[in-house]
């Protein structure tokens, strides 16, 4: 499984340099086989992953590791809170309004939300990457094997990139947006802490 690629995958090691120090537990959501949540056990001592895929699930179960698997709706599924949470191609199997608001609450004050989604182009300003998009696949799938996953697939997004940026920036306030080329954006938020929190009040 560590020789598996695909345009999820590649961004996994940008997922894992976001894990702040000290984090003590961190969630998947859409885990899937869990290869991000094992990973993610490399560096956090509780990972809890969570999908509603229960054929997903059961491959990721029988690898023998010690991350918490849950098969339920993370909007809905009763959980904890996180100091570090990750979200990759997942968003946009839910309403990204509910989805965000839902992450913004399951993190700890101070922890680090990261989230890898895919959306759709909404004008000629998107075409340039959607562009650089298929030249980096093609030369990523002639070196490497593209691994196509059996979780279940949304297409085409129901948010625009615009519409995504716009969203996230209007309830993660300092959410830093970033478009790239292998068709996905990410968003990386952290949480202001109480400390913060009590001194803006103040």
């Amino acid at each position: 499984m560590a020789e598996r690629w695909n345009h999820n995958i590649h961004y996994h090691p940008m997922i894992l340099s976001a894990v702040p120090a000290g984090a003590r537990s961190a969630l998947d959501v859409g885990c899937g086989e869990g290869m991000l949540a094992r990973a993610l056990r490399q560096r956090v001592p509780e990972v809890t992953g969570v999908d509603l895929d229960s054929n997903s699930l059961a491959l990721a179960r029988e690898q023998g590791d010690d991350v918490r698997y849950v098969e339920g709706d993370v909007l809905t599924e009763p959980l904890p809170s996180f100091d570090f949470i990750a979200s990759v191609a997942t968003l946009h199997h839910m309403d990204a309004t509910e989805g965000l608001t839902r992450f913004r609450n399951l993190l700890n004050p101070g922890g680090t939300l990261v989230v890898v989604g895919v959306a759709r182009i909404s004008s000629i300003r998107d075409c340039p990457p959607e562009l650089a998009g298929f030249v980096a696949h093609r030369v990523h799938k002639a070196r490497k094997d593209f691994w196509q996953h059996p979780s279940p697939v949304v297409w085409p997004p129901p948010v625009t990139y615009t519409q995504m940026r716009r969203l996230a920036r209007s309830l993660l306030p300092g959410v830093h947006y970033r478009r790239h080329v292998l068709w996905r954006y990410s968003l990386l938020w952290k949480k202001p802490s109480e400390r913060t929190v009590r001194a803006d009040k103040s």
